[in-house]
């Protein structure tokens, strides 16, 4: 009887030990620096810049934006557009493309999502549906100008079709996504993005896991590294927790939430994207209701979507055709 005691307590003692071997060797490897991507971001004049402001989310938190007026010297005041980040970066990585937009005279928001920039604690949020709550208390708070479209690029475009596909999607009058991130099983994705992203499988399945019995105690523990430059450490963000690898994208169901997005939408992305497979995009995207249409740019890599002349007015031709009258007549109440 001892004996199985002794056998029964071992078990459970080496289960600990297993465990606790997951969580702390399971973690994601340091990826090399992608050095396409950093070279591309490194090479942009970002001297006239805005400095950040700020706004207050539900729960007292500042968190971080940027904000671009109209032009004074563009043809006609239009509407406005809120812009979202990629993985790891912050509002100042949109900075050729608000001031594009703001030249064709959109009032344009680029935000520092929480996690990133200015917004909090870099890589962390406190729970899953946090960056939806902040961005409902930006538009509450700042009231953009309508007709205003929500527009993301890379991860941040994945956040905009959940954000699309949620019941906070009236916030807004259209959806441009840029190059998006869709999901690790769909036919767009290219194994750990191309190289920009890895991903801790042993530590993020056992948590969530624990999460499942109602443990979230460890959620602060890091389940996905970038492929960022030292040299930029201090601005970016290395590396994301539970809660804001699993907010900050679509969710799980990513054909369930492209169905559900009936207003307008569009999706860019170049040719010659070293992090999707781009010429899937539109069959992906084909059961949308909302679908405006799917443009792929010849020759555009991936953060060339956001940071070469061409593509960038091709971004701007997208808004403005998303803000048509004749394209909003058609959104239901």
């Amino acid at each position: 009887m001892k004996q199985l005691i002794w056998i029964a307590v071992l078990m459970i003692i080496l289960t600990f030990v297993g465990f606790g071997l997951l969580l702390w060797l399971g973690g994601p490897a340091e990826p090399p620096t992608m050095q396409g991507i950093t070279q591309a971001f490194g090479a942009v004049d970002y001297s006239d810049a805005p400095e950040p402001m700020q706004f207050a989310s539900r729960n007292g938190d500042k968190l971080a934006y940027r904000h671009y007026p109209p032009a004074q010297s563009s043809p006609s005041v239009q509407g406005s557009v809120v812009l979202v980040h990629g993985s790891s970066a912050t509002s100042k990585s949109m900075h050729p493309l608000a001031n594009a937009l703001a030249a064709a005279g959109y009032s344009v928001y680029s935000l520092d999502i929480r996690g990133h920039g200015a917004s909090g604690a870099k890589g962390h949020i406190d729970y899953v549906g946090q960056l939806e709550n902040d961005l409902s208390d930006f538009v509450k708070q700042m009231h953009p100008p309508q007709p205003s479209t929500l527009a993301g690029f890379s991860s941040g475009g994945g956040f905009v079709l959940r954000y699309a596909a949620s019941t906070e999607a009236k916030a807004f009058q259209s959806f441009l996504l840029l190059s998006p991130f869709v999901h690790q099983s769909a036919p767009t994705q290219r194994e750990n993005s191309g190289g920009w992203v890895r991903v801790g499988v042993p530590r993020l399945i056992l948590l969530q896991a624990l999460n499942g019995m109602g443990l979230s105690q460890l959620n602060h523990l890091a389940v996905t590294r970038f492929a960022i430059d030292e040299a930029n450490r201090d601005l970016l963000t290395p590396s994301y927790d539970l809660n804001l690898t699993a907010n900050f994208r679509p969710r799980d169901d990513y054909q369930t939430s492209i169905r559900a997005v009936t207003q307008p939408l569009m999706v860019l992305a170049g040719d010659k994207d070293e992090a999707f497979h781009t010429e899937h995009f539109a069959d992906v995207f084909s059961v949308s209701p909302g679908l405006i249409g799917v443009k792929l740019l010849p020759g555009i890599d991936h953060a060339g979507l956001i940071l070469q002349p061409d593509a960038l007015q091709q971004a701007v031709a997208a808004v403005s055709k998303l803000q048509a009258p004749k394209i909003q007549a058609d959104v239901k109440p």
